[in-house]
Protein backbone atom coordinates (compact mmCIF):
# COMPACT_ATOMS: atom_id res chain seq x y z
CA UNK A 1 0.00 0.00 0.00
CA UNK A 2 1.60 3.52 -0.79
CA UNK A 3 0.54 6.54 1.11
CA UNK A 4 -0.67 9.17 -0.44
CA UNK A 5 0.13 11.82 2.04
CA UNK A 6 2.90 12.19 4.34
CA UNK A 7 3.64 14.40 7.12
CA UNK A 8 6.80 14.61 8.80
CA UNK A 9 7.97 17.04 11.82
CA UNK A 10 5.10 19.24 10.77
CA UNK A 11 5.09 22.68 12.93
CA UNK A 12 3.04 25.90 13.43
CA UNK A 13 3.95 28.96 15.62
CA UNK A 14 1.71 31.54 15.73
CA UNK A 15 2.83 34.95 17.22
CA UNK A 16 0.14 36.55 19.57
CA UNK A 17 2.24 39.02 20.92
CA UNK A 18 0.20 42.59 21.84
CA UNK A 19 1.18 45.31 19.57
CA UNK A 20 4.30 46.89 20.22
CA UNK A 21 3.62 50.17 21.77
CA UNK A 22 1.93 47.72 24.65
CA UNK A 23 4.55 45.70 24.55
CA UNK A 24 7.09 48.95 25.16
CA UNK A 25 4.53 50.54 28.08
CA UNK A 26 3.86 47.51 29.87
CA UNK A 27 7.54 45.97 29.21
CA UNK A 28 5.63 42.38 28.08
CA UNK A 29 7.86 40.27 25.64
CA UNK A 30 6.51 38.68 22.62
CA UNK A 31 4.33 35.85 23.13
CA UNK A 32 4.05 32.40 20.88
CA UNK A 33 1.55 29.37 20.39
CA UNK A 34 3.30 26.18 19.40
CA UNK A 35 0.21 25.25 17.76
CA UNK A 36 1.19 22.34 16.05
CA UNK A 37 4.46 21.38 17.17
CA UNK A 38 6.38 18.29 15.05
CA UNK A 39 3.43 16.00 13.73
CA UNK A 40 4.37 13.18 11.90
CA UNK A 41 1.86 10.57 9.78
CA UNK A 42 0.68 9.19 6.97
CA UNK A 43 -2.59 8.26 4.97
CA UNK A 44 -2.40 5.34 2.38
CA UNK A 45 -4.82 5.85 -0.50
CA UNK A 46 -8.44 4.86 0.45
CA UNK A 47 -7.73 5.14 4.00
CA UNK A 48 -8.42 7.45 6.65
CA UNK A 49 -6.89 8.44 9.37
CA UNK A 50 -9.02 10.38 12.25
CA UNK A 51 -7.11 12.98 14.48
CA UNK A 52 -8.85 13.21 18.23
CA UNK A 53 -8.61 15.43 21.11
CA UNK A 54 -9.69 17.81 23.24
CA UNK A 55 -10.40 21.78 21.82
CA UNK A 56 -7.42 23.41 21.13
CA UNK A 57 -5.28 20.66 20.62
CA UNK A 58 -3.89 21.78 17.21
CA UNK A 59 -6.33 19.37 15.16
CA UNK A 60 -7.79 21.95 12.54
CA UNK A 61 -4.43 23.80 12.46
CA UNK A 62 -2.85 20.05 11.08
CA UNK A 63 -6.47 20.38 8.42
CA UNK A 64 -5.27 23.60 7.31
CA UNK A 65 -1.58 22.92 6.92
CA UNK A 66 -2.09 19.91 4.75
CA UNK A 67 -4.27 21.92 2.04
CA UNK A 68 -2.21 24.57 2.16
CA UNK A 69 -4.44 27.56 3.74
CA UNK A 70 -1.35 27.98 6.33
CA UNK A 71 2.18 27.93 5.59
CA UNK A 72 4.26 25.30 7.83
CA UNK A 73 6.96 27.16 10.18
CA UNK A 74 8.92 24.17 9.77
CA UNK A 75 8.45 20.10 8.73
CA UNK A 76 6.93 19.20 5.21
CA UNK A 77 3.36 17.50 3.41
CA UNK A 78 3.68 15.49 0.45
CA UNK A 79 1.30 14.60 -1.81
CA UNK A 80 1.51 11.74 -3.85
CA UNK A 81 5.49 11.70 -3.33
CA UNK A 82 5.70 15.69 -4.12
CA UNK A 83 6.18 18.52 -1.31
CA UNK A 84 3.30 20.36 -1.24
CA UNK A 85 4.93 23.59 -0.09
CA UNK A 86 7.16 24.18 -3.03
CA UNK A 87 3.98 22.77 -5.60
CA UNK A 88 1.52 25.19 -4.18
CA UNK A 89 4.04 28.19 -5.53
CA UNK A 90 4.06 26.87 -8.86
CA UNK A 91 1.60 26.96 -12.14
CA UNK A 92 1.31 23.06 -10.73
CA UNK A 93 -0.31 24.51 -7.84
CA UNK A 94 -3.73 24.95 -8.85
CA UNK A 95 -3.68 20.94 -10.04
CA UNK A 96 -2.64 20.15 -6.39
CA UNK A 97 -5.92 22.41 -5.04
CA UNK A 98 -8.30 20.48 -7.51
CA UNK A 99 -6.41 17.05 -6.23
CA UNK A 100 -7.24 17.69 -2.41
CA UNK A 101 -10.26 19.69 -0.71
CA UNK A 102 -11.42 20.60 2.22
CA UNK A 103 -15.02 20.44 4.02
CA UNK A 104 -15.28 22.77 7.35
CA UNK A 105 -16.55 22.50 10.33
CA UNK A 106 -19.79 25.04 10.47
CA UNK A 107 -22.20 24.23 7.09
CA UNK A 108 -24.16 27.42 8.28
CA UNK A 109 -20.48 29.70 7.83
CA UNK A 110 -18.76 27.95 5.01
CA UNK A 111 -21.76 28.16 2.27
CA UNK A 112 -22.09 32.00 0.68
CA UNK A 113 -25.70 32.84 2.00
CA UNK A 114 -26.31 34.66 -1.29
CA UNK A 115 -25.49 32.72 -3.83
CA UNK A 116 -27.86 30.00 -5.36
CA UNK A 117 -26.29 26.62 -4.77
CA UNK A 118 -26.08 25.95 -8.51
CA UNK A 119 -22.97 28.83 -8.04
CA UNK A 120 -21.66 27.49 -4.66
CA UNK A 121 -21.25 23.89 -6.55
CA UNK A 122 -20.39 25.00 -9.71
CA UNK A 123 -17.56 27.37 -8.48
CA UNK A 124 -14.75 25.11 -8.27
CA UNK A 125 -15.56 23.54 -11.47
CA UNK A 126 -15.28 27.68 -13.14
CA UNK A 127 -12.42 28.27 -11.02
CA UNK A 128 -10.23 25.03 -12.27
CA UNK A 129 -11.85 26.09 -16.08
CA UNK A 130 -13.27 21.79 -16.03
CA UNK A 131 -16.28 23.09 -17.68
CA UNK A 132 -16.97 25.99 -19.62
CA UNK A 133 -20.48 25.24 -21.40
CA UNK A 134 -23.39 26.43 -19.29
CA UNK A 135 -25.83 22.90 -19.96
CA UNK A 136 -22.74 21.12 -19.22
CA UNK A 137 -22.35 22.78 -15.84
CA UNK A 138 -25.76 22.43 -14.57
CA UNK A 139 -25.28 18.19 -15.40
CA UNK A 140 -23.03 17.95 -13.56
CA UNK A 141 -23.96 19.95 -10.62
CA UNK A 142 -27.13 18.19 -10.38
CA UNK A 143 -25.42 14.98 -10.50
CA UNK A 144 -22.93 16.12 -7.99
CA UNK A 145 -26.02 16.86 -5.50
CA UNK A 146 -27.40 13.27 -6.29
CA UNK A 147 -24.23 11.84 -5.31
CA UNK A 148 -24.56 13.27 -2.01
CA UNK A 149 -28.47 12.36 -1.57
CA UNK A 150 -29.98 15.99 -2.48
CA UNK A 151 -32.38 16.52 -5.69
CA UNK A 152 -31.36 18.50 -8.65
CA UNK A 153 -33.94 20.80 -8.07
CA UNK A 154 -32.24 21.80 -5.54
CA UNK A 155 -29.69 23.83 -7.25
CA UNK A 156 -32.26 26.62 -7.75
CA UNK A 157 -32.56 27.59 -3.82
CA UNK A 158 -30.56 29.34 -1.68
CA UNK A 159 -28.02 27.95 1.80
CA UNK A 160 -31.09 29.30 4.16
CA UNK A 161 -33.46 27.09 2.45
CA UNK A 162 -32.01 23.69 3.69
CA UNK A 163 -31.11 22.28 7.08
CA UNK A 164 -27.73 21.81 8.32
CA UNK A 165 -27.54 18.11 7.64
CA UNK A 166 -28.50 19.40 3.94
CA UNK A 167 -26.44 21.97 4.06
CA UNK A 168 -23.10 19.93 4.76
CA UNK A 169 -23.83 17.98 2.36
CA UNK A 170 -24.04 20.77 -0.01
CA UNK A 171 -20.43 21.43 1.02
CA UNK A 172 -19.50 17.86 0.71
CA UNK A 173 -21.00 18.33 -3.02
CA UNK A 174 -18.56 21.11 -3.65
CA UNK A 175 -15.77 19.50 -2.58
CA UNK A 176 -16.06 16.59 -4.94
CA UNK A 177 -17.02 18.97 -7.94
CA UNK A 178 -13.28 18.91 -8.79
CA UNK A 179 -13.04 15.13 -8.53
CA UNK A 180 -10.32 15.30 -5.63
CA UNK A 181 -8.45 12.04 -4.57
CA UNK A 182 -7.86 13.28 -0.71
CA UNK A 183 -10.11 15.49 1.19
CA UNK A 184 -9.44 17.04 5.02
CA UNK A 185 -12.50 16.69 6.64
CA UNK A 186 -12.20 19.12 9.61
CA UNK A 187 -15.22 18.10 12.29
CA UNK A 188 -17.85 17.42 9.57
CA UNK A 189 -20.31 16.74 11.84
CA UNK A 190 -20.14 18.79 15.18
CA UNK A 191 -22.68 21.04 14.51
CA UNK A 192 -25.09 18.39 13.51
CA UNK A 193 -27.67 16.39 15.15
CA UNK A 194 -26.82 12.60 16.18
CA UNK A 195 -29.70 11.32 13.57
CA UNK A 196 -28.14 13.39 10.77
CA UNK A 197 -24.43 12.63 11.66
CA UNK A 198 -25.42 9.13 10.76
CA UNK A 199 -26.68 9.92 7.32
CA UNK A 200 -23.81 12.49 6.78
CA UNK A 201 -20.97 10.03 7.30
CA UNK A 202 -22.61 7.43 5.71
CA UNK A 203 -22.75 9.12 2.65
CA UNK A 204 -18.95 9.96 3.25
CA UNK A 205 -18.58 6.21 3.81
CA UNK A 206 -20.44 5.20 0.36
CA UNK A 207 -18.42 8.23 -1.48
CA UNK A 208 -15.00 6.79 -0.33
CA UNK A 209 -15.78 3.34 -1.24
CA UNK A 210 -17.47 4.64 -4.88
CA UNK A 211 -14.33 6.96 -5.93
CA UNK A 212 -11.31 5.64 -3.48
CA UNK A 213 -10.78 8.89 -1.77
CA UNK A 214 -8.35 9.36 1.06
CA UNK A 215 -9.61 11.17 4.10
CA UNK A 216 -7.64 13.01 7.19
CA UNK A 217 -10.84 13.19 9.42
CA UNK A 218 -10.52 15.67 12.45
CA UNK A 219 -13.05 14.91 15.59
CA UNK A 220 -13.43 15.30 18.94
CA UNK A 221 -16.46 12.51 19.26
CA UNK A 222 -14.82 8.95 19.74
CA UNK A 223 -18.37 7.66 18.33
CA UNK A 224 -17.59 9.24 14.97
CA UNK A 225 -14.62 8.37 14.93
CA UNK A 226 -15.13 4.39 15.67
CA UNK A 227 -17.56 4.54 12.74
CA UNK A 228 -15.43 6.16 9.88
CA UNK A 229 -11.70 5.82 10.36
CA UNK A 230 -8.90 3.47 10.00
CA UNK A 231 -6.19 4.44 11.66
CA UNK A 232 -6.37 6.58 14.89
CA UNK A 233 -3.83 9.62 15.92
CA UNK A 234 -4.49 11.00 19.61
CA UNK A 235 -3.32 14.97 20.12
CA UNK A 236 -2.19 16.89 22.58
CA UNK A 237 -1.67 20.27 22.99
CA UNK A 238 0.20 19.93 19.28
CA UNK A 239 1.53 16.89 19.31
CA UNK A 240 0.72 13.25 19.12
CA UNK A 241 0.74 10.84 21.41
CA UNK A 242 -0.73 7.88 20.03
CA UNK A 243 -0.86 6.67 16.92
CA UNK A 244 -2.39 2.92 15.95
CA UNK A 245 -4.97 0.91 14.05
CA UNK A 246 -8.49 2.11 14.67
CA UNK A 247 -9.39 -1.35 16.60
CA UNK A 248 -6.18 -1.57 18.31
CA UNK A 249 -6.10 2.37 19.96
CA UNK A 250 -10.25 1.03 20.70
CA UNK A 251 -9.56 -2.60 22.03
CA UNK A 252 -6.23 -1.61 24.10
CA UNK A 253 -5.36 1.99 24.81
CA UNK A 254 -2.37 2.56 25.99
CA UNK A 255 -1.33 6.10 26.51
CA UNK A 256 -3.04 7.69 29.96
CA UNK A 257 -4.37 10.04 27.72
CA UNK A 258 -6.33 7.90 25.14
CA UNK A 259 -7.71 6.28 28.59
CA UNK A 260 -8.88 9.16 29.45
CA UNK A 261 -10.65 9.85 26.54
CA UNK A 262 -12.27 6.05 25.75
CA UNK A 263 -13.27 6.59 29.40
CA UNK A 264 -15.40 9.49 29.42
CA UNK A 265 -17.34 7.81 27.01
CA UNK A 266 -21.40 6.54 28.40
CA UNK A 267 -20.85 2.59 28.73
CA UNK A 268 -24.08 1.46 28.28
CA UNK A 269 -23.52 -1.97 28.90
CA UNK A 270 -22.11 -0.43 32.60
CA UNK A 271 -19.61 -3.17 32.13
CA UNK A 272 -18.51 -2.35 35.87
CA UNK A 273 -14.87 -1.37 34.92
CA UNK A 274 -13.33 0.96 37.20
CA UNK A 275 -13.33 3.64 34.74
CA UNK A 276 -11.42 7.69 35.35
CA UNK A 277 -12.98 10.74 34.22
CA UNK A 278 -10.65 13.37 32.39
CA UNK A 279 -8.90 15.00 35.52
CA UNK A 280 -7.99 18.45 35.05
CA UNK A 281 -7.60 21.11 32.23
CA UNK A 282 -5.69 21.27 29.36
CA UNK A 283 -2.60 23.74 30.21
CA UNK A 284 -2.17 26.90 28.82
CA UNK A 285 -0.87 26.83 25.36
CA UNK A 286 1.15 30.14 25.75
CA UNK A 287 3.01 28.05 28.67
CA UNK A 288 2.98 24.32 28.39
CA UNK A 289 4.16 22.63 31.48
CA UNK A 290 8.03 21.13 31.03
CA UNK A 291 8.66 17.21 29.77
CA UNK A 292 5.24 15.78 28.71
CA UNK A 293 2.60 18.49 28.51
CA UNK A 294 0.69 15.33 29.82
CA UNK A 295 2.39 15.04 33.02
CA UNK A 296 0.39 17.02 35.55
CA UNK A 297 -2.70 15.02 34.95
CA UNK A 298 -1.75 11.62 34.67
CA UNK A 299 -1.83 9.52 37.29
CA UNK A 300 1.47 7.69 36.21
CA UNK A 301 3.70 10.42 36.38
CA UNK A 302 7.28 10.61 37.57
CA UNK A 303 10.06 12.46 38.02
CA UNK A 304 11.04 11.57 34.27
CA UNK A 305 7.72 12.68 33.03
CA UNK A 306 7.99 16.25 33.99
CA UNK A 307 11.65 17.30 32.89
CA UNK A 308 11.82 15.02 29.95
CA UNK A 309 9.56 15.38 26.67
CA UNK A 310 8.89 11.60 25.42
CA UNK A 311 9.34 11.56 21.75
CA UNK A 312 6.46 9.19 19.25
CA UNK A 313 8.17 5.97 18.69
CA UNK A 314 7.05 2.48 17.56
CA UNK A 315 6.47 0.25 20.33
CA UNK A 316 4.52 -3.27 20.28
CA UNK A 317 3.24 -2.31 17.07
CA UNK A 318 1.64 1.27 16.99
CA UNK A 319 3.34 4.40 17.79
CA UNK A 320 3.89 6.29 21.69
CA UNK A 321 4.85 9.44 22.93
CA UNK A 322 4.83 8.43 26.53
CA UNK A 323 7.69 7.14 29.16
CA UNK A 324 5.62 5.57 31.57
CA UNK A 325 4.26 2.75 28.70
CA UNK A 326 7.87 2.10 27.17
CA UNK A 327 9.39 1.24 30.74
CA UNK A 328 6.86 -0.75 31.35
CA UNK A 329 4.89 1.27 34.38
CA UNK A 330 1.34 0.78 32.93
Amino acid sequence: MTALVEVRELAKVFDVSAPWLNRVIERKPRQFVHAVDGVSFSIDKGKTLALVGESGCGKSTVARLLVGLYGPTRGTVRFDGQDTQTMLSTPEGRTLHRRMQMIFQDPYASLNPRWKVRDIVAEPLKEHGLVTDEDELKRQVGDLLKSVGLAAADMEKFPHQFSGGQRQRISIARALATQPEFLVCDEPTSALDVSVQAQVLNIMKDLQRQRGLTYLFISHNLAVVRHVSDSVGVMYLGRLVELADKADLFSNPRHPYTRMLLDAIPDIGMTGRARTPVQGEVPNPLNPPSGCAFHPRCPHANQRCSTERPELQAFKGIQIACHAVTEGRI
